[in-house]
């Protein structure tokens, strides 16, 4: 009952009963203002062998048995519902009512046959009501229960990807750090200190999954930073942004696989042929653009992000909102996205 009957729930089923007596006993003060008394008691007890019917079958009958392969028992509990609502009517009506009241509800003559069809008429559409609203709201229940699931799912699939940025990147840039302690401190200070903004970057959390644009951009800059402090004489990447970054959203890390592998795969040393990466920010969104030169050393074995991750972690965040292609133009290699505002 907990689960059927939750604050909500028993709002709703006690608005609908409310409607459905206002309705019974507003027609009888329109219709039978010559029986007032009779039919005032009449439906008061209808009403409530009905609630009994209604909830009996609410609680007990479909929780218990509308599901495959309780067809018989199913069919057998109805019935036996129906034989209660029959039974407590005859009990109210035609016993107690007589007793207290000084009358029936129906006529002496009617038969045994004629009065149970005529209750098995009127007592099926409480059970029908019963099992559409008990369905409705289970299957309301269900689909709640399999949105959070969706929605818990997605948050750890995020989450998942997230910490899958390269370490091997992380773990050669210490040791750079190492080497230049030696022979100089303001450089390593600042490479500590870039570093460290990375890995903030990388664990910081925000209640709705979206950064600024500008620290995204910012992290950028940092990542290609201490990449030129590992190679300063042969590290060639021009790094362009157009547009208003102030004020956009975006989720974290989404930029950064484009980057990581143009470094992995791509040409480094060669002026003429830098690693171009471009960010246009629009109104209706923004457009990421990264090229480089192929490469036939792998520089890096590890798998980084890669681009199946990316392509996953995008369809959950920007589900049909974004458009993402990679591939060879000539002697580059290019990888674009699109993602709409």
């Amino acid at each position: 009952m907990a689960n059927l009957l939750t604050k909500s729930a028993l709002r709703w089923h006690i608005l609908g009963w409310l409607l459905y007596g206002g309705y019974e006993f507003l027609g009888v003060f329109l219709h039978d203002r010559g029986h007032l008394r009779i039919s005032l008691w009449l439906t008061a007890s209808i009403l409530v062998i009905r609630f009994i019917e209604f909830y009996l079958c609410y609680l007990v009958v479909y929780p218990r048995l509308l599901r495959s392969g309780r067809g018989p028992q199913l069919v057998g509990a109805l019935a036996g519902v129906l034989a209660l609502y029959i039974g407590l009517r005859a009990l109210i009506e035609e016993a107690i009512y007589p007793a207290l009241l000084g009358f029936h509800n129906y006529s002496p003559d009617t038969t045994v046959t004629y009065y149970i069809f005529d209750n098995i008429f009127f007592g099926s559409p409480m059970i029908v009501l019963s099992a559409a609203v008990w369905s409705a709201q289970t299957a309301l229940r269900r689909e709640r229960e399999n949105r959070q699931l969706r929605e818990e799912k997605r948050a750890a699939e995020v989450a998942f990807l997230k910490t899958q940025i390269n370490p091997h990147f992380l773990y050669n840039t210490l040791n750079m750090l190492f080497s230049m302690a030696y022979p100089v401190a303001k450089p390593v200070a600042n490479a500590i200190l870039k570093l460290s903004e990375l890995m903030r970057y990388m664990l910081h959390e925000s209640p709705d999954g979206q950064v600024d644009l500008e620290k995204e951009i910012e992290y950028l800059h940092n990542y290609l930073a201490l990449y030129r402090l590992r190679f300063p004489d042969s590290f060639h990447v021009d790094f362009n942004v157009t547009g208003d970054p102030a004020g956009r959203r975006i989720a974290p890390l989404v930029l950064i696989p484009f980057v990581e592998n143009a470094i992995k795969h791509g040409v480094l040393d060669d002026p003429a042929h830098p690693i171009i990466i471009q960010l246009d920010v629009k109104d209706d969104g923004l457009f990421f653009r990264v090229q480089n030169q192929r490469s036939d050393d792998q520089k890096d074995a590890t798998t980084g992000i890669g681009l199946p991750n990316l392509c996953r972690r995008l369809e959950l965040l920007y589900p049909e909102r974004h458009e993402l292609h990679a591939g060879l133009d000539g002697e580059h290699f290019v990888t674009s996205l699109r993602l709409a505002a």
